[in-house]
């Protein structure tokens, strides 16, 4: 018998000019009512909010302005929340798993709220041959980087993982936001991990 599909879910969003990829860091600063009541409840709750990129708009409420964003998203799951100045908290966040809005509606205090439908995570599968490069790559690229006492990516570090070595290349390539949205979007982690390499070889980083 075939398992039931997860029921759809309702989830608060958070639209931003970035896109979240799982078990990616993302940095928030926030200040606006709407997402500080977010923040608040998600403390509260322990529950998550979803990141969904802008391709119409601003991450700031505007008056009259229009907003559209994208349908593919990832949850974000609180870390840290620091309240160092008043009115303002410094919120980091890990990304989880990957959904699709169904529908949304704005809230009257601008929190967009969206059903969505789960996406499967990637298949775990190990770099191919011909990709174990961007996977040594991104393995020096790190080792480099702390060494300078940065830590740019979540532990645990898994550079046996296609999915996961490609969506760390694709947080820190210099690649335009709508084409890191259309690699989060693929459901094939060898395809997504396959694009990323090819742009690392064009651009000299992989020999």
């Amino acid at each position: 018998m075939t398992p039931a599909s997860p029921a759809p879910t309702e989830l608060p969003l958070f639209p931003l000019r970035a896109v979240l990829f799982p078990d990616g860091l993302l940095a928030l600063r926030v200040f606006e009512a709407r997402y500080l009541d977010l923040v608040a409840a998600c403390l509260r709750d322990r529950t998550e909010f979803g990141v969904v990129s802008l391709r119409r708009g601003s991450d700031v409420r505007r008056p009259e302005e229009s907003v559209a964003f994208e349908t593919l998203g990832t949850r974000a799951e609180l870390l840290e929340v620091d309240s160092a100045q008043a009115g303002i908290l410094q919120v980091r966040c890990r990304g989880r798993q990957r959904f699709e809005v169904l529908s949304s509606r704005q809230q009257e205090d601008g929190l967009w709220v969206a059903t969505v439908d789960p996406v499967a995570p990637d298949e775990v599968v190990a770099p191919t041959g011909a990709l174990a490069g961007a996977a040594r790559g991104l393995a020096d690229a790190v080792t480099a980087l702390e060494s300078q006492n940065t830590q740019p990516f979540l532990a645990p570090h898994r550079f046996d993982d296609a999915g996961w070595v490609a969506n760390r290349w694709c947080e820190i390539l210099p690649i335009p936001v709508a084409a890191k949205q259309k690699l989060l979007e693929l459901r094939d982690p060898l395809m997504r991990l396959k694009i990323v390499d090819e742009f690392l070889r064009q651009k000299g980083v992989l020999s």
